[in-house]
């Protein structure tokens, strides 16, 4: 049996949770609360850098959210080779030029007063602008991230635009479009609403 060791409330655990339920496989869960010296300790035996997600499979550990997403099987994945390409890509452009970003605005919101760093959330914001205006554009004329079919980018999407959304409003038509689609998608949609007893904790409405 799969064992997901998470939060709920986590976009890269999102990730994960979208695809296990876009490929209806089995899994038990395992919350972690890192504010928890036991559950950080345990985490940290699996996982040395003691982040979540991390995945227990027959016996293996598997961490890190696309290489989860691709360990779960090949139907994230499209078999053609540019198609896999430009999924990977979006991938990282969904994980690194808009999740990255949002960490370090909320981040910077939890500071103290004086500690803030008035540049580097700046930054965070061009960053978000620019990934939502390159994303407008490749999406233009497409139902999902890469084409017809839901794919591991979908799965990085979802997440990362939903608290996106919240901190830097999205204003490009496709690209809103794009994230009204993946809203009703009934795997996010589940994601979303388990998430919902947590989302007091971010600090943005």
């Amino acid at each position: 049996m799969r064992t997901l060791h998470f939060h709920p409330l986590s976009s890269f655990c999102q990730k994960v949770l979208v695809a296990l339920y876009e490929l209806g496989l089995p899994f038990e869960r395992r919350f972690v609360d890192l504010g928890a010296a036991t559950d950080r300790e345990a985490l940290a035996r699996l996982w040395p850098f003691c982040r979540f997600p991390v995945l227990e499979d027959d016996g293996r550990v598997v961490a890190e959210s696309s290489i989860i997403v691709e360990h779960l099987g090949p139907g994230l994945i499209p078999s053609d080779r540019q198609e896999a390409l430009e999924c990977r890509f979006l991938d990282r452009v969904f994980d690194l030029h808009v999740n990255e970003p949002v960490g370090k605005i909320v981040t910077d919101l939890l500071r103290p007063e004086g500690a803030h760093d008035v540049l580097g959330v700046e930054r965070a914001r061009d960053t978000l602008r620019t990934a939502y205006g390159v994303l407008d554009a490749r999406l233009r004329g497409r139902a999902w991230a890469v084409g017809d079919a839901f794919t591991l980018a979908d799965c990085a999407a979802a997440p990362a635009l939903f608290y996106a959304a919240r901190i830097e409003p999205l204003q490009h038509p496709n690209l809103t479009a794009y994230f009204e689609r993946l809203l009703a998608r009934p795997p996010v949609a589940r994601v979303f609403e388990e998430a919902r007893p947590y989302l007091h904790l971010f600090p943005v409405k």
